[in-house]
């Protein structure tokens, strides 16, 4: 079954501080300690980007294998030294697409695994992007009579989700690279955690430039024993001064957004366990049970589960779901925080973005989530940014049916966005 995303929503607006903090706390100002020269950041402009939407478009509708991607969510990317980006998605559909049952009252595309079938789902894959920008290749795992995900399920059920990744050396300093990626582990679970209670981040290392996937190794393991408080990283993976900052967030089923948390690594060192450290509000430390967010949920502020944090000059700046409501109502809009530090404080949030979704004969329960910035297609000063899109129907309504019906509602969809100064 696909997941209705499980997004904690972040708020629209932050208090400011009183008396000697008042000055560095108003959007805009540095704060003690920072940069001379960061200033806050936030979204100034935007667009559609048709290329990207419609190259995945094409993609998922081509019936050439069985096999391959026609739509997914997650929608995380890394390029590749060869200039191939690589695209890593959670649940995938493997199925082929057909038209319209009626064309004349009926415009949209439907997906089964064969004419009479039901869909392939899995929770991962990952498709290859040539050098001039058209996916070409889905990796899955299983046999092409059976495919399974890419990364295969951990033992016992549950599933892996792949976020962030980065080419690293294989070992600090060695000629060699490989991709490393992020992995969230999710045990089975049910009741809040149908989609699987959060269990731990792993990375995986990929060959190049065959992509073959070496290895699995657990990074950052249980962090509480309440399974709401547990911290899943890499959500978000920035280079910075020889160090990779690896952002996550907690997942509480009772609160509509999460808290975001921060751990940093040497370069190289990803897959190093006893090579992370966590943020623990004061330093960073080997102890994740110890770390602290770094943007705190609470009142009108907090991340969804899923965000993205990507450097703007001197600037760290943070995109997120912003609430609007419950259910599908608070799914339609983005905003962001800025900082001058990957470790805060994170001020916003500050401005909105409502992206556009496909049309629907139900458009209140179509759902737009997980942002997500892809720096290497930065052009002219402005981001690549994707959105997942999904259907969550009233309760007790399955999503199977309608995401079955309509290829649109499971695919990502891409904005070019600028950024510009806060508060303005």
């Amino acid at each position: 079954m696909p997941k209705a995303p499980v997004i904690r929503t972040a708020a629209v607006a932050a208090l400011l501080l009183a008396g000697a903090g008042l000055l560095w706390a108003l959007p805009g100002a540095a704060p003690p300690g920072g940069a001379a020269d960061c200033r806050g950041r936030r979204i100034a402009s935007w667009s559609p980007d048709s290329r990207h939407t419609a190259e995945f478009a094409r993609y998922g509708d081509d019936n050439t294998r069985v096999d391959d991607w026609t739509g997914g969510d997650g929608t995380h990317s890394v390029r590749l030294p060869d200039g191939r980006t690589l695209w890593l998605f959670s649940d995938t559909f493997l199925d082929r697409v057909h038209p319209p049952p009626n064309p004349q009252g009926e415009r949209h595309r439907w997906r089964t695994a064969d004419a009479g079938g039901t869909p392939l789902l899995r929770h991962n894959s990952a498709v290859v992007m040539s050098r001039s920008g058209r996916p070409v290749r889905t990796l899955t795992g299983g046999t092409a009579a059976a495919p399974g995900p890419f990364f295969p399920d951990p033992p016992g059920g549950g599933r892996r989700w792949p976020v962030g990744a980065s080419v690293e050396s294989r070992t600090p300093g060695a000629h060699e690279k490989v991709v490393r990626v992020l992995l969230w582990n999710r045990a089975p679970g049910t009741g809040p955690w149908i989609f699987g209670l959060p269990h731990g981040t792993e990375v995986a290392t990929l060959s190049l430039p065959g992509l073959h996937l070496e290895g699995i190794t657990e990074t950052v393991g249980r962090t509480s024993a309440d399974p709401g408080r547990r911290v899943l990283y890499g959500t978000a993976a920035v280079r910075a001064d020889g160090w990779t900052y690896v952002f996550g967030g907690d997942d509480p089923p009772s609160s509509p957004a999460s808290s975001a948390y921060a751990a940093r690594v040497p370069q190289g060192r990803l897959a190093d366990r006893r090579s992370w450290r966590f943020w623990d509000g004061a330093r960073w430390q080997r102890q994740a049970g110890r770390a602290r967010p770094v943007l705190r949920a609470g009142g009108r502020r907090g991340v969804g589960s899923a965000f993205s944090v990507v450097r703007d000059g001197p600037a760290w700046l943070l995109f997120t779901m912003d609430t609007g409501g419950g259910g599908a109502a608070g799914l339609r809009a983005l905003t962001t925080y800025w900082s001058c530090s990957p470790h805060g404080p994170w001020r916003g949030p500050d401005g909105r973005l409502t992206p556009p979704r496909p049309p629907a004969p139900d458009p209140r329960y179509v759902a737009a989530y997980n942002p997500q910035v892809h720096p290497e297609f930065t052009a002219n000063g402005e981001l690549l940014l994707s959105y997942d899109i999904n259907w969550l129907g009233p309760p007790g309504v399955p999503p199977d049916a309608r995401l079955n019906g309509d290829v649109e509602l499971y695919r990502p969809r891409f904005l070019r966005v600028r950024t510009g100064p806060a508060g303005r």
